[in-house]
């Protein structure tokens, strides 16, 4: 079979003929229709993420749309594992996967269940989400902080205020349920914020946190800021008086914090939003034998490789 192969952690794989992958105990043989190329995809295959080591060589892909042999789609999420799949079968646990509904686009169902996970496990499984709550989405303008915005609405936020750097980006969010546009040296326009997801940490979160309690209508209101991403930096100095002088919460959600059982169960409710057009992204399907050239090649759309 086909499929791209990674042999060092500094190239990108390489589109080649493999082995059929043989399934272990608990497991099935299925097709690959899509893939999605995410920033975990990467992190994971050339050991930068923090859940796991690499062995090389492998095959990238840490989920995607399959069909089984009974001919039924199926959205996975795979385990550690060196048979991903960037690749035209690989071999799967089915109780880390889900039935997609008829009529699913795999594209889209590949682009999007990856970081779409991200706001919507968090606000389902790591924080009481309350009703009507004010949500500020900082990185609101990459993939997965324009999910966000959607799944903060879709699950019942009040008001929803989108952080970025682009404008012009930014200003594309307003379809999507954006209610207030800010840019990143604004934040004090977010002061009465309920919760914060934020995908950007680093400098961003640190020169943010003292604008936003100061001006606070009410200081004693709690605030809880969900670390999911680190895309401007892995540390973020915190002042002490910014957790001394008010309600405020840092939680962090990702793998590890949020038990794979309690993930899974999230699956199906995201699939159906994706499915039936509740929640909306932006896809580009390549071939997979194109691995090469796309790896590392910048992208608004989120890159979906197609065996």
């Amino acid at each position: 079979m086909h499929a791209a192969t990674l042999t060092h952690a500094d190239r990108p794989p390489v589109y080649a003929t493999l082995p059929e992958p043989t399934p272990g105990p608990g497991q099935i043989a299925v097709d690959v229709l899509a893939a999605g190329l995410h920033h975990l995809t990467r992190g994971r295959a050339t050991g930068q993420h923090y859940s796991n080591g690499v062995t090389l060589p492998l095959t990238p892909g840490v989920d995607g749309v399959v069909r089984d042999e009974t001919g039924t789609l199926r959205y996975v999420v795979l385990d550690d594992t060196v048979a991903g799949t960037f690749a035209e079968r690989t071999v799967i646990d089915p109780d880390r996967s889900v039935v997609l509904p008829a009529g699913t686009d795999p594209v889209i169902i590949a682009a999007a269940m990856n970081p779409a996970m991200s706001s919507w496990v968090a606000l389902r499984r790591r924080i009481e989400f309350p009703a009507g709550a004010r949500v500020l989405v900082t990185g609101a303008t990459g993939a997965s902080g324009r999910l966000a915005v959607q799944i903060a609405k879709l699950l019942g936020a009040g008001h929803v205020i989108a952080a970025g750097r682009n404008r012009e980006r930014l200003e594309d969010l307003r379809d999507l349920g954006a209610d207030q546009l800010i840019g990143l040296d604004e934040f004090e326009a977010a002061a009465d914020a309920d919760v914060v997801l934020d995908y950007l940490w680093g400098a961003p979160a640190a020169s943010a946190l003292i604008p936003m309690l100061t001006r606070r209508r009410d200081r004693s209101a709690p605030l809880t800021w969900v670390q999911i991403g680190s895309m401007a930096g892995d540390t973020a100095p915190i002042p002490g008086a910014a957790l001394r002088s008010s309600r405020l919460q840092i939680v962090g959600s990702g793998i590890g914090s949020v038990p794979a059982r309690d993930l899974i169960a999230e699956l199906p409710a995201i699939a159906e939003a994706l499915s039936s057009g509740a929640l909306r992204t932006q896809a580009h399907a390549v071939p997979l034998r194109e691995i090469e050239h796309y790896w590392d090649a910048p992208s608004v759309e989120r890159i979906v490789f197609v065996p």
